[in-house]
């Protein structure tokens, strides 16, 4: 179980443990709440009593409360690119939704990280702090507590988390750098597209643009999401005349050539939830996209 445990300084002397564990862990109230009513906050080694007073030198300890996910273990490749007390993020292959749903219902990650979770010897409830479409590749973060999933979700909220995404799109892109800021809605509840939304309807969405190298008939772009949307690269870039290829949803053209949309979750940026200190992690270009771009130089 994850522990969070420093000592008392002169300047927090007398001060509530409460107050103190925001200060120092950024602890949310509801977190607190349930952690002293579960006697797992300690004061030199005593559960937290309402009477107690810290000093100088004194010892607080807070113990996560214990938790399990329960999904069906199956053997689904987990790849992990950083992984610590408080997160695991992995590079998630193409062809796996992120967690069941009532139209897949197994075959996701969440039952192959059950499985790598059992064999790391650890047990946790798996949080997953962002998603990834079933054929989009790349970085999935994965709260281990409930601290880091509200620290993270913080985070995506005030736009200190940077995601980048990599695509190769049909047709060449002709300016360097752009922004798309174009809103999107789900104009059919039944159908699982979205769309550019009319003025006034619709949630904002902001993607940045940077084109990488160019090729005949498809760009490699880099992608800067300013905000996180469903489909939302896939739309954007759709919508101004650069589908994803391969994208059968929004007009990309030649799935032969991947088999499925060439998008790929390259790097993010982030404060660490537990130890204020910025994080950046990186997958690599996946095997099909690489092949892609052989086949069209």
């Amino acid at each position: 179980m994850r522990e969070f445990s420093f000592t008392v300084s002169k300047e927090e002397e007398g001060m509530a443990i409460k107050k103190i564990l925001k200060r120092n862990f950024n602890f949310s109230s509801r977190l607190f709440a349930r952690l002293k009513a579960q006697k797992r906050v300690f004061l030199n080694g005593i559960p937290l009593e309402g009477w107690m007073n810290p000093r100088e030198g004194d010892r607080i300890v807070a113990v996560m409360p214990e938790e399990a996910s329960h999904f069906p273990e199956e053997d689904i490749p987990v790849d992990p690119l950083y992984e610590d007390q408080d997160l695991l993020i992995i590079n998630k292959p193409a062809g796996f939704t992120v967690h069941p749903t009532k139209g897949r219902p197994a075959h996701t990650m969440a039952n192959g990280i059950q499985k790598y979770m059992r064999e790391s010897g650890e047990k946790y409830k798996i949080r997953f702090v962002n998603r990834l479409d079933m054929d989009t590749s790349g970085i999935l973060v994965i709260a281990k507590n409930s601290h880091a999933q509200d620290n993270m979700t913080g985070q995506m909220h005030t736009g200190e988390i940077h995601k980048y995404y990599q695509a190769i799109v049909t047709g060449n892109v002709e300016q360097d750098q752009f922004t798309i800021d174009l809103p999107i809605e789900k104009p059919d509840p039944d159908r699982p597209d979205r769309a550019i939304a009319p003025e006034g309807r619709g949630r904002r969405c902001i993607t940045h643009v940077r084109v990488l190298k160019r090729f005949s008939k498809y760009t490699l772009v880099c992608l800067l999401l300013e905000t996180g949307r469903t489909h939302q690269i896939r739309v954007h870039m759709s919508h101004i005349g650069h589908p994803v290829a391969g994208d059968n949803l929004y007009g990309g053209d030649r799935p032969w050539l991947i088999g499925r949309q060439a998008l790929h979750a390259c790097r993010i940026e982030f404060r660490h939830p537990a130890e204020n200190r910025m994080l950046a992690i990186e997958a690599p270009l996946p095997e099909d996209m690489k092949k892609m771009l052989e086949k069209i130089e």
